[in-house]
Formats: structure tokens, sequence, C-alpha cells
């Protein structure tokens, strides 16, 4: 494989002061100090100076990659020099969405080097069989339905290069989707890569809906991937992974029908593997038809918390807080915005000491801006994980109304705006259904396995 061209640019989140020396960014946030060297070094590649780097420019990139303040973006290499790739698709009774996600991979002038398709126990083999022969795809077949993990490990197993694409079958891909996650793997620490999953165009206001608000569309910013992140899971409607990690972690579980790649992609970053987001990739996915439909596969996604607490205790937590941002959300929620307000800026002040090279002002902001976002998070998690709680509260007492009141509607303003532009005010009661359907198979799946951990907040210093 020839190595492709690799630019770099800082997150969109990233600061700098103190002439470059201080760069702040990353989630969870970090501080880094700079020589006047690497202050000029970093300066020059980020606006495009690809020179020779030292061992200790390497070892100070490597650093800022792993923290999320700095993103590779390499250039596609074209298919000649890049290593060969098995495309894997599970499926099952879609022969019409199959047939349209192997002609936009013909379309996209990008095809993989091998196509495996798993029939996951159709109803009608024949179907997938004839749509595979027209595309020169491979096709396996499980008598018996193991649900989508099962599928894409039989795929895995028998494709036949290291490199091995998972592509769900609902999907159509776009030009350059293969080559813009293939140079990703250049770096030998990458295990993985993901690309966009974008709602795909359809009439209608959940067809809007989801073009907005889709769970499986991570947005536009790249990012290392894993729990505690500012991207802390991927789908595997498009996932590129090295076949040797894969297996050595494990695989699929096959007990999961949902939230198996959520599982897998935090195993391969346990066992010390680099998972990627790539948005620069897009796939696109087509919706639910119908509002049952829709709702029923949000609640399907809650459902999934339970059982990912088994195996990644503590990473789903709906809200992580230090003590002293919970005393200033509980100051808010009961009532009293003065006495939050004095002791947020008493607990940002002393930062101006503790964060040297930053601006008092700004080191003030830092703090500031991290007791608001425990709030916003806060309110999310009312809405959307603790709302029975949240219900219950408000028709129990005069007592509890209005704190609970207060947090509803810092969660509904927070849906709202949760991306950066406000959602139409017209999508919002699909927000609150989305929100109360996710929240709903989080309790679900709770009582049903007898674990309370994605219920319940976190707080540490």
């Amino acid at each position: 494989m020839t190595a492709p061209a690799v630019r770099h640019r800082l997150d969109r989140t990233a600061r700098t002061y103190d002439d470059g020396r201080v760069v702040v960014g990353g989630t969870p946030t970090r501080m880094f100090r700079l020589t006047d060297a690497g202050a000029r070094w970093l300066d020059g590649l980020v606006h495009g100076d690809r020179g020779a780097s030292s061992p200790a420019t390497q070892e100070l990139l490597d650093r800022l990659v792993v923290a999320g303040v700095v993103h590779p973006e390499p250039d596609a290499a074209p298919a000649p020099d890049r290593p060969p790739v098995s495309m894997v698709v599970p499926v099952r009774d879609r022969p019409e969405e199959l047939a349209a996600l192997l002609e936009s991979v013909a379309r996209s002038g990008d095809r993989p080097d091998e196509i495996v398709v798993v029939d996951d126990g159709s109803v009608d083999a024949a179907a997938h069989r004839a749509v595979c022969a027209t595309h020169g795809a491979r096709l396996e077949r499980r008598e018996v339905p193991g649900g989508p993990g099962a599928a894409r490990d039989l795929g895995l197993r028998s494709a036949n290069h290291e490199l091995v694409v998972f592509v769900d079958s609902d999907v159509t891909v776009t030009p350059g989707w293969l080559a813009g996650l293939v140079g990703h793997l250049a770096d030998d620490a990458v295990v993985a890569v993901a690309g966009r999953v974008r709602s795909a165009v359809v009439p209608g206001r959940l067809g809007e809906y989801e073009r907005l608000e889709s769970p499986l569309d991570l947005g536009d910013d790249p990012g290392p991937v894993g729990p505690g992140r500012r991207i802390g899971h991927v789908p595997a409607a498009l996932l590129l992974v090295r076949r040797d990690a894969h297996l050595a972690a494990g695989g699929f579980d096959d007990d999961l029908r949902v939230g198996e790649d959520v599982d897998l992609v935090w195993r391969l970053v346990e066992s010390g593997g680099v998972v990627r987001y790539e948005p620069a990739v897009v796939v696109d996915h087509r919706p639910r038809p119908d509002l049952g439909s829709w709702c029923a596969q949000r609640f399907a996604y809650g459902t999934s918390a339970a059982p990912l607490d088994l195996r990644h205790p503590d990473a789903l937590t709906p809200w992580r807080s230090s003590p002293w941002s919970l005393a200033v959300v509980a100051a808010v929620v009961l009532g009293h915005p003065l006495v939050a307000g004095v002791l947020a800026l008493a607990t940002s002040v002393p930062l101006v000491r503790r964060l040297p090279g930053i601006p008092p002002v700004d080191a003030v902001r830092v703090g500031l801006e991290g007791h608001l976002a425990a709030l916003r998070a806060a309110g999310r998690a009312a809405a959307r994980v603790w709302w029975p709680v949240v219900l219950l509260a408000l028709v129990a007492s005069r007592r509890t109304r209005r704190p609970a009141l207060r947090l509803l509607l810092v969660g509904l303003a927070d849906r709202w705006w949760r991306r950066g532009d406000p959602i139409p005010l017209r999508d919002l009661p699909l927000a609150v259904l989305d929100d109360l359907s996710y929240g709903a198979g989080v309790w679900a799946g709770c009582l049903r396995s007898g674990r309370p951990g994605p219920l319940l907040p976190s707080v540490r210093s």
C-alpha cells in the first residue's frame, strides 16, 4: 500500500493561546504546553506544511491526534494504490434494498475487490441469490437467522482479504466512499474507520426530521471514537475494519441484536486500537417509513443500554458531573439562579491560577462553560432517560413540581438547540417522541436485566 499524503487540521473547538504555545481542546478537554519550536511546527502543520518531522514532533502529533485536538485528513488513494478490500453485506428479506446498494457501488467507481453478501435466513433466498448473480457478489447463507452481527462475522470469516468493510443493505454509497476510509489505515494504530450515515431524502415530515436528527448521523466533525469521547460510538452501517483486529477482539457478540456495533467498537478501543470517524465519507440510509416502526426502532435502541452496561460498566451513564457542577445544577433546578451564578463563578476563578498561559477571562470562561455543559446534559438526561421520574415529580406534589419543570424545560431547550442550530418548532413534537421512545426502551431493558447503570448519574471530581 502506498501511504497517502496526510493533511492535519485543528478540531473546531480547539483554541490556542500565548502565541500558540498553549493549546486547549479535545473531549475530555485537555491542555497542551508547547515549546516555541513546537508552536511553530504545529502552526505550519495545520497550514499545509508537510515538512519532515522529528521523533519529538511525531510524538507530539500522536498525542494531539489521540486527544482529538488535531485530525488527520489522508488523501484518498486511487484503487490501484490501495490494498484489496472485501465488502460484507448482511441482509434479510431485502432484495430490492440489496440491489439498490450494489447498484450504487457500481456507480461509485470505487468497487471493492470482492463482495460477500450474507443472507441471514431470508424467507425468499432465491431473490437474494438472483441479485448477487446480477452484481457479481458471492452469497453466503445462514439457514437460521442469527442477527446482523452473526451475519457480518460469517462474511468476514469467509472473506479473502485483510481489510473488510461492513455495509448495511439499507444504505447506498457515494463516490469515493471506500478510498476515503482506507486512507486512515496507513496509520498502523487505526483498527477501524466509520463513515457518516446520513438519512436519505424522503418525502414527509418524518423524513425531514430524520435528515436533521437521525441517531445514525454523527455530524460533520471527525475524531477518535470511544466512551467519554465527543463521538462515543459509530454504527456498523459503514465500518471498515482490520480482519485480524476484529477477530482478536472477539468479533460481534451474537447475543446482541441491537447495539452489537457499539459493543464491538468499544472492545476494539479497550484492546488498544484506534477507531476513527470520517464524516467526509457518506452513505445514505433510508429511514423507517412510518411512525410506528420509527418509534419501535428508537425503543429497540434504548433496550441495548442495559446489555451494553453489563459488558462496559459505567460507559452509558446518562449524566456525568463534578461535585461543583452538581451544586450549580441543583441551585438552578431549585430556583436559586443567584446562588448558581455565585457558585459557578467562585469555582471558575481559581482556573486563572491553574491554567497559566491562558488569559484570565478565557480561563474563567472554560469553567463557566463546563458548568453550563453540565446543566444542559442534566436537562438532556431528564428529557430522554429520566422522564418517567420527572413526570412522577410533576404530579407528586407542589414541592417537586417546579424543580422537575425547570429541569424538563432545560432539556427541551437543549433538544431544540442541541446541534448548534435550532430544529424547526414543528419538529419538536417528533423530537420529544424520539426521546420518549428511546427512554422507554432504556427503562424496559434495565427492568428486564435488573441493571440500573444506564439510569444512574456519575458524579466524580
